[in-house]
């Protein structure tokens, strides 16, 4: 007997190729089949007109509630945006890991995983009213001690966090990536890069990426556009995807723009990665969560199933996990539950630019380990 079936969905599994009706049954927290009339059950769930899908993983997220400034709770988090995984984006660096490990990660029902910060303390000075770049000081950015604990917290850390440009690493430039990709090469894991206004440019930082690291905010708004005036890819993007980086939205306060959005999928450069980088103050909005920043890219013409591919299985990968983004059997238990809300919604980029849609992705429930979670 299973122990949760979820009857009757549309199962959407990118990493399978699955679009059909079917049940999805789940037994010692993990996925046991997929397949028509599945059961018996000791609980049985009609998703009959719904949406069953991997469970959502959201890249970029932040997460060190009480820990920083721009923390928001996990589980509430997760539950309005429909994710069974959560990646923070480097809101703690080598000497607050610890703390993020013990107070909110073991304590979440959600799973957290972090990128660390190269910076000693992570993002420490992010707020409206005071925003201090934690990379522009090099006597926070010590190679050797990130390495340390990096292998100290590898059954954690999914990788090294780097935010680098005028406003977060100021005069040191692309130094503090250099630094962070010393590290990452070290501890065999990827760099997610942050790259806001010059310096350092667009073309020097994607020149030091490496196959499978990753850029965050890659639709920003102007300036280091990755589209030329005539609407083609730069150059430097265009190789910097065909040697093996990887695109990731990471919307946040001040990271997508529907003008770049929109130049970026007609000339058919699709994100890699579809994240929300909510934080304290991007929650309220613009980003909202992982759900409105996937209907954002549905609105400009990206397709259903590469936009849930951007949000399960992708993003396993990037952070190099096989054992979730897909409902294969024997994996983990995960599942998320959608449907389209119907109505009229103006969904807004970081400049305050809208744009309406008439359907809206919204979570009806979440399967975690197994169980129904929430919905």
């Amino acid at each position: 007997m299973f122990d949760l079936v979820l009857k009757g969905g549309r199962v959407l599994d990118p990493a399978q190729g699955l679009d059909e009706v079917a049940d999805v049954a789940f037994t010692g927290g993990k996925v046991a089949a997929v397949g028509p009339d599945l059961g018996p059950a000791k609980e049985t769930r009609d998703v009959t007109g719904r949406m069953v899908v991997p469970g959502l993983i959201d890249l970029h997220t932040h997460v060190w509630w009480g820990g920083t400034s721009l923390g928001v709770m996990p589980d509430d988090y997760a539950r309005i945006s429909g994710c069974t995984t959560l990646v923070d984006a480097g809101s703690a660096g080598p000497g607050t890991l610890h703390g993020f490990r013990k107070l909110i990660i073991e304590r979440s029902e959600v799973r957290v995983l972090p990128f660390m910060h190269v910076s000693f303390a992570g993002i420490f000075g992010f707020h409206p009213a005071i925003n201090v770049g934690e990379s522009q000081d090099l006597r926070l950015l010590n190679a050797k001690l990130a390495l340390q604990v990096a292998r100290r917290d590898a059954d954690l850390v999914v990788g090294i966090k780097v935010r680098v440009g005028a406003g977060t690493s100021g005069v040191l430039g692309a130094e503090p990536l250099r630094i962070g990709l010393d590290v990452a090469e070290a501890a065999g894991l990827p760099v997610m890069a942050h790259l806001d206004q010059t310096p350092p440019s667009r073309q020097e930082v994607m020149g030091l990426l490496r196959a499978g690291d990753i850029l965050t905010h890659c639709f920003r708004p102007f300036p280091n556009l990755p589209y030329r005036p005539d609407g083609r890819i730069q150059a430097d993007v265009e190789a910097a995807r065909a040697r093996g980086v990887i695109f990731d939205i990471g919307h946040g306060a001040g990271s997508f723009g529907w003008e770049t959005a929109m130049k970026m999928v007609k000339a058919g450069f699709m994100p890699d990665v579809i994240s929300s980088d909510v934080h304290a103050i991007s929650i309220d909005g613009p980003a909202y969560e992982l759900l409105t920043t996937m209907t954002k890219l549905l609105a400009i013409g990206m397709p259903l199933m590469e936009v849930l591919r951007a949000a399960t299985i992708n993003p396993a990968k990037a952070i190099r996990l096989t054992d979730r983004g897909t409902l294969k059997p024997g994996l983990l238990g995960d599942a998320t539950v959608l449907d389209f809300d119907t109505g009229k919604f103006e969904l807004e980029d970081v400049t305050g630019e809208k744009l309406a849609t008439d359907r809206k992705l919204a979570c009806k429930g979440i399967v975690l380990g197994g169980k129904w979670w929430h919905g």
